[in-house]
């Protein structure tokens, strides 16, 4: 068929040029995804075959846009579905689309905001908001693709699905779905396609105000206790010299941690690691297994995607609470 089509401009060329394009591209989907820039690399700068992929891709992909373009948009439309996976699903690295809309679900724009790699994507919440502000959207669609072909949405997906939709409920933009589309298929995050398998809607965080051990009787005494704790440790290794020596990691992090919660102060993973001492690596494995032995938790920042919060277990603050009110280490 890929001969045949390429036999409209150039027909003692097609069979070779079919074989050499399926070859290089893997599928007849992903040789449609490709822009004119990588296209042109595959057949020659001017190429009329080239061109007419480009053209033929633009106007399959408006015939399929224009049945939705002026109707209220559902998530779940097969013309929509059918509309992403062929406009994005085949593309050889991830990329975020943000289609906007306005209070009646008309489509207002339907943008590119973030290009990733063969294998994640970075993208930073406040671009989306602001756009949505610009545009006067009141909801919002997020579609990225896997390029592994695969549709299942990764734990960072959801995650970052809950964490936007949070925030959008602040803004009073609703994220309406999260759609992770290949090629062939599609998945949904918000309607259970998630590896939770519930939907994951706005919410408001609750939190056992049992668990908040710094506002316990004796938090002010043991916090005094753990600074002086960590002053007189941090001295004992200057007067020794030998910080290699003197050093305890695991119980330098958690009485930095203790210190830094006691005082309200949240800490974030990289200055965790780099307070230890230890090289990031080998900081970042013990902090790894600190959580493994659910000493710490982590806590996504809610302004910043990139960056994590680590907090004392409830349990174990409340430990550290009663051993440093009956005096210092």
């Amino acid at each position: 068929m890929l001969a045949e089509f390429i036999a409209a401009v150039d027909p003692d060329n097609s069979a070779a040029l079919a074989e050499k394009l399926l070859t290089k591209h893997g599928s007849l989907a992903r040789l449609l995804a490709r822009p004119p820039e990588v296209l042109a690399r595959s057949l020659g700068e001017n190429s009329r075959v080239a061109a007419m992929f480009v053209a033929a891709r633009a106007l399959s992909l408006e015939a399929m846009r224009s049945d939705f373009a002026r109707r209220a948009i559902n998530p779940v439309d097969p013309q929509l579905l059918q509309y992403l996976r062929a406009s994005m699903g085949a593309l050889a690295d991830e990329t975020l689309r943000v289609l906007f809309l306005d209070a009646s679900r008309h489509l207002i724009a339907d943008e590119q905001l973030h290009h990733g790699t063969v294998r994640q994507l970075a993208f930073y919440p406040r671009t989306i908001f602001y756009r949505a502000f610009e545009l006067g959207a009141a909801a919002i669609i997020l579609v990225h693709n896997h390029p592994s072909g695969n549709s299942a949405p990764s734990e960072c997906d959801v995650a970052a699905t809950e964490r936007l939709a949070e925030i959008g409920s602040l803004l009073d933009v609703e994220l309406l779905e999260h759609i992770v589309v290949t090629a062939s298929d599609h998945r949904m995050i918000l309607a259970g396609g998630s590896s939770a398998g519930s939907r994951l809607s706005p919410k408001i965080i609750l939190r056992d105000e049992g668990g908040d051990w710094s506002s316990a009787p004796d938090a002010g005494r043991a916090l005094a206790n753990a600074q002086r704790t960590s002053r007189r440790r941090l001295l004992r290794r200057q007067l020794v010299g030998a910080r290699e020596l003197f050093g305890e990691p695991a119980w330098d992090m958690l009485i930095d941690l203790f210190i830094h919660e006691a005082e309200g102060k949240p800490v974030s993973t990289s200055s965790l690691c780099i307070g230890s001492g230890l090289p990031m690596s080998s900081a970042l494995r013990l902090l790894q297994r600190l959580c493994d032995m659910g000493l710490v938790t982590r806590e996504p920042d809610q302004a910043d995607g990139r960056r994590n919060f680590i907090r004392l277990a409830p349990d174990l603050g409340n430990r550290l609470v009663a051993y440093f009110a009956g005096g210092e280490d």
